[in-house]
């Protein structure tokens, strides 16, 4: 079966063609994360936040939004232009063209580095050596992502066998996700902190779809997989939906530490 992307194929170029997709139905991050935050490091509008692999912009809007000073890493051109039109209103957003081996950033600049579903694709001593040269003194790093819940229900767990047929890549992406292993060599002394949230998306068919379609490793519509993808997407929807929805649960979970 044809593969959609391999995750040898270079990261920065992954999301190109599903920005539109990603935007619209890529899930946002509980309030009670910003809270966490803003209590965890006392962030205030003088703190100066790398959003490292901020991609469309959805974590950095959050942290612009409470009056943080943010520089937005993303190396994805389309990602980073959307992002760049859609934040332009905000006088502490800064886009930067860079990636998170090579943030482009001033050393010894920045209070708190923040990755949200990104530190999947990061080389993990690259990143560790640049994220350590950035960061003002006990500056801290802070990784999160949204990890649904593939096994809550009948349709989440009929989603993953689906993801699972189709796409190889998507394995590959779930098990470096929250992969212990990845994160003790990344974190200063293997040592970080874990906190949760819940966190929830509530799709009709099209929103599944569209949902579907911004994961890089969902075979695109256009081609012979992606229609037989799309059948059989459309069939558990179909078999699972009630009054014409589905829902997505997720964990929205942080790993917090020093590098």
């Amino acid at each position: 079966m044809q593969q959609t992307l391999s995750l040898s194929a270079e990261p920065t170029v992954r999301f190109s063609n599903r920005v539109g997709n990603y935007v619209k139905y890529r899930p946002g991050y509980p309030e009670a994360v910003l809270q966490s935050l803003q209590q965890e490091f006392n962030l205030n509008a003088d703190s100066y936040i790398a959003d490292i692999g901020s991609g469309t912009g959805i974590f950095t809007k959050l942290l612009l939004d409470k009056g943080y000073k943010v520089y937005a890493v993303e190396p994805n051109e389309p990602m980073k232009a959307f992002a760049e039109s859609d934040l332009k209103g905000y006088k502490n957003f800064t886009s930067v063209a860079g990636t998170a081996e090579h943030t482009n950033l001033l050393a010894n600049s920045i209070d708190l580095i923040t990755s949200a579903t990104a530190f999947h694709w990061f080389d993990v001593e690259k990143s560790r050596v640049e994220f350590k040269r950035v960061l003002k003194p006990n500056g801290a790093v802070v990784l999160l992502w949204n990890v649904r819940k593939a096994d809550t229900d009948a349709f989440a767990i009929a989603y993953d066998k689906l993801l699972l047929k189709y796409s190889g890549d998507y394995k590959e992406v779930k098990d470096k996700t929250l992969n212990g292993e990845r994160l003790a060599g990344f974190f200063d002394q293997g040592k970080f902190e874990t906190i949760s949230y819940p966190n929830e998306q509530v799709f009709d068919e099209e929103g599944l779809i569209g949902r579907s379609l911004s994961s890089s490793y969902v075979p695109l519509p256009e081609t012979a997989e992606g229609k037989v993808f799309l059948n059989d997407l459309k069939a558990i929807f179909a078999e699972h939906q009630i009054d014409g929805k589905v829902r997505f649960l997720y964990d929205t979970v942080m790993y917090i530490g020093r590098v």
